[in-house]
Parts: structure tokens; sequence; C-alpha cells
């Protein structure tokens, strides 16, 4: 019998959500206050339909913003950072079961320091009562990548194949890589767009994401006095072709009026939303363009709750809702 091999699909059936709490000794720690009550939010409401798994640096104190432990499951580990999607292992469907691969995360290309959260997975395995547990001797993000669940992976070439990852590869070897560990028929790189503040080398979960088999949602930019409109429309014009070749549908998403923190343009956007069981959970932002992003996704999701999570306070720190959590599958227990 044929080997069944995927990389499952966030939109597919669930069990449970992973995040990783702020501590003082994260980058949070000039409003880390703010931080944990958004961080108490986002979880409060996932853990409406499905559990959430809590990396606590100290049980006791992080279950102490919570009023019941309705859903949640708590497992202690100090982590350099809070972002869950990209140290977090990714699933994979066998025909024996789902497999967790566990990838080398670098800190987004040695840029900060990330060995406490490149090794956590292997310190909370524990917690993962059903499955295999796969260490991968590569260098990947679980933002870098975007499934269809059925053979499709989308991807950046400024990421995926920047030399700060994986520079003993060439751009053959990693595609090769990346349809062996996925076991994918077509990786898709976008080779255009970015957004003004991002430390990922363009991640695809902030610019491009599968909502289905089908159909990808993406960041479109419709001022042209924006420093991102060039190179959205270049992804746009990318994303197009490839939909009229892989025969997909396509949704857009606007594009936030700038937003700033310390001087700085902040890598706000809307492709960075959430799936779990019946719900699509939307980033907002502050801005005159809330209003529209959740009408497009209460227009597209029919049969989902559309749930808006104020994430002005993560995009402080350059991530937003998706950035700091993982997604684990329905056949995964805890």
């Amino acid at each position: 019998m044929k080997e069944k091999k995927r990389l499952i699909a966030e939109f597919e059936a669930q069990s449970f959500t992973q995040i990783i709490f702020p501590h003082a000794d994260t980058d949070w720690a000039e409003y880390l206050d703010k931080a944990q009550k958004t961080f108490v939010n986002i979880i409060n409401t996932i853990r409406k339909y499905q559990k959430c798994l809590v990396i606590a640096y100290d049980i006791d104190e992080v279950k102490a913003h919570f009023k019941d432990e309705n859903n949640l499951e708590f497992v202690q580990y100090i982590t350099d950072d809070t972002w869950a999607r990209d140290c977090s292992a990714l699933s994979l469907e066998q025909n024996d079961g789902t497999v967790l691969l566990d990838f080398i995360f670098n800190g987004w290309g040695n840029k900060f320091d990330a060995k406490k959260d490149n090794a956590m997975t292997h310190n909370i395995a524990h917690k993962y009562l059903t499955c295999k547990l796969k260490n991968i001797d590569f260098i990947l993000e679980g933002g870098a990548v975007e499934s269809n669940g059925r053979g499709t992976i989308l991807t950046t070439s400024v990421c995926m194949l920047n030399k700060n990852r994986n520079p003993q590869f060439n751009a053959i070897q990693i595609t090769q890589k990346l349809k062996a560990f996925f076991h994918a028929e077509h990786i898709l790189y976008l080779n255009h767009g970015y957004l003004a503040g991002d430390d990922t080398d363009s991640h695809i979960d902030t610019l491009a994401r599968f909502i289905d088999e089908k159909t990808i949602m993406y960041v479109k930019c419709d001022n042209i006095n924006d420093e991102h409109y060039h190179e959205l429309k270049l992804m746009e014009e990318e994303l197009q072709m490839t939909a009229k070749e892989q025969d997909l549908e396509l949704i857009s998403l606007p594009m936030c009026d700038a937003l700033y923190f310390e001087a700085e343009r902040l890598p706000a956007t809307y492709a960075n939303f959430l799936f779990v069981n019946g719900a699509v959970l939307v980033p907002l932002y502050g801005v005159s363009q809330d209003k529209e992003a959740l009408q497009i996704f209460r227009n597209t999701f029919k049969n989902r709750d559309v749930i808006g999570i104020d994430c002005s306070v993560l995009v402080r720190q350059h991530g937003s809702l998706h950035c700091v959590t993982m997604n684990f599958p329905a056949n995964v227990n805890i």
C-alpha cells in the first residue's frame, strides 16, 4: 500500500491550540500587563471552541489569570519568547497516524536568541499523548509554510531560500527536501510581497493563506502611496498566475493603514488570522480597515463564527494572532 503522508491543513478539524504565555524575561517586559491581557483574551476565545495548551513559565502564576480551567491544559517551560507558530511542531499525517515534525528554529535567521524556544517541543513532548515526535535537521518555521492539505505547499522564496536558514542547500535541494518532508506534489514560491517591520523575512502567514483546498486569501494594497503597493501588486500578479495554473480561487484582504510604535512601522496584517473548530479569529488593529476585513471574513465563512481579536499590542513585537499560536489536528490528544 502506498504510504499516505501530508502536512495537515489548518482549516481541518483540530484537537487543541498551543500558545506560549508571555513573561518578564521576554521582549514584552516593557508592557507585560497589556501583553498578558491580550494573551488571556486570545486563550479565553479559543477555549470556547476547543482545548488550549498553555506553555507556562510558572503554572500557578499563569493559572491565576483565569477564572476556571475549562478546556485549558498547562505545561511548565521557560521560553525565550512567545512565537509558538515558529518553534512548535508541525503535524504530518501518515498511514499509522500523525507524526510531529520538530524542525530547527534559529530565531528567524539568527536574529534573536532562540535556544530555549528551539528545545521547547522536545521538553514538552510528553504532553502529546498519541504521537511520535521526529527531529528534522533542517531550519524551518511554522509561519513559513501554508498547506492546502492535499499536497500543495505555499511559501516565499525570500524566507525559505534565505541563506540565513539553510545555507548548505541550494534552491533545488530545498525544494526537494520540502517535498520529501511533507510528501508534497507542488511547492509554490511567492517571489514578491513583504511587510515593513517584519522580522521573519516575509513569512507566508503574513501575506497569503489557504482557507480550503482551492482558495487563498491574500493581502492587497490599493494605496499607490503606500510603500507596499508595488511589491504587493507583483505578489497579486504571481498569485493570479498560480491560481490559473493550479485552478485556485483568490480572495483579497485590505492592507491596514500604517501603524507605528516608537517611530517604527508595524507589520499589521489581516492574513494572520487563526482557525479553530467552528470559528475563525481575525486580528484587529484599531484602524479603518478592521470593519471591512471582518465583513470579508463573514461573507467567506458562512458556517463559522467570525470573531475579532484586538492585536494592537501583539504587533508592537512584529507579529500577530497566528504567530503566537499553533494548531494541532484532531487525532493529537493532550
